[in-house]
């Protein structure tokens, strides 16, 4: 209560025996008190239920660096990380903290320990809990929401000091993501920035939820991983580029968000229609699944970089 009549909003989570668990956004509007309600699944998806890339359980796995998950809001992004964070917690040892507003899914100790903090409710603000953590000795890192350049800054310290820290970040692909955490900072430290990203990136991680042919929704995963040439890209700067190498490394398993949508459209999973509305490059998809066509090769992906398309 006090908390709302101090800031006029806040969020939470709350639990209710024998119904299920969920995300609150209480706030006002035209002087009266709204509240928005999203439930939380209990159970924890296991991410092969979800269709993601297998290559997410090698990268969960890792010892150090840095995982983003980007997205929208209500694209997936929580819940596929909360799935790979059962994957790590069911196959190793070790101590995992999160720090979250809210806590989303809750994490059964298993073969690791599962310490969450809930800013507002454990500890009083981000920065404390973010300045504290190396302190708990944790072998894995997550951060509910990278929404500034501090907490930007704390996941890099996490990853340089050799924890895996993980996170998420509003944006729409990998691209985009890149800009927006750039533009946390002033000019004068962005090349110590990409040189502190291009040493520490394990992968961006990027998530669409689309409507498929069954009434469901599939997730269309796009993969940019911490390659040398992803690396070298990155300190150079040159964020256009990126696209052409992850069309060129399906094989190392990476997968644009055109690549995704081309295989699900392939496997039924999703409309001709639906994949191209939600193309970053309608053109390119198109061409892309014409081919398929014509071939009669189907689920073959034939790669293509545009030069001329903008990201």
């Amino acid at each position: 209560r006090e908390e709302f009549a101090r800031d006029l909003e806040m969020n939470l989570a709350v639990s209710l025996p024998s119904v299920g668990r969920f995300r609150i956004n209480i706030f006002r509007q035209r002087n009266e008190v709204s509240i928005v309600a999203r439930f939380i699944v209990m159970d924890i998806p296991q991410w092969h239920d979800l269709g993601l890339p297998e290559i997410l359980t090698d990268l969960i796995m890792r010892k150090r660096g840095l995982i983003l998950f980007v997205g929208a809001t209500g694209s997936g992004k929580s819940t596929s990380l909360a799935a790979m964070i059962d994957y790590r917690n069911s196959h190793t040892s070790g101590h995992i903290v999160t720090i979250e507003d809210p806590v989303e899914f809750v994490h059964r100790h298993k073969k690791s320990i599962v310490n969450q903090r809930e800013v507002g409710v454990d500890t009083r603000n981000w920065h404390n809990a973010l300045k504290n953590t190396l302190r708990q000795a944790p072998d894995v890192i997550l951060i509910g929401e990278i929404r500034d350049r501090e907490t930007m800054e704390h996941a890099i310290s996490f990853a340089e000091t050799g924890h895996l820290c993980i996170s998420t970040l509003h944006a729409n692909n990998a691209n985009q993501a890149l800009d927006r955490i750039i533009n946390f900072f002033p000019e004068e430290k962005r090349q110590q920035l990409l040189m502190d990203l291009s040493l520490n990136l394990q992968a961006f991680v990027s998530q669409r939820l689309i409507p498929n042919t069954e009434g469901g929704r599939s997730a269309a995963v796009e993969v940019m991983l911490g390659s040398p040439t992803v690396k070298e890209l990155i300190l150079r700067g040159d964020i256009g580029g990126l696209k052409e190498i992850m069309e060129k490394s399906k094989d190392r398993g990476m997968k644009t968000f055109d690549m995704a949508l081309f295989d699900l459209c392939q496997a039924g999973e999703i409309s001709e229609e639906e994949a191209l509305r939600n193309a970053d490059s309608e053109n390119n998809l198109r061409l892309r699944l014409k081919l398929a066509g014509d071939q009669g090769t189907e689920g073959e992906t034939t790669t293509f970089s545009l030069e001329d398309e903008q990201i």
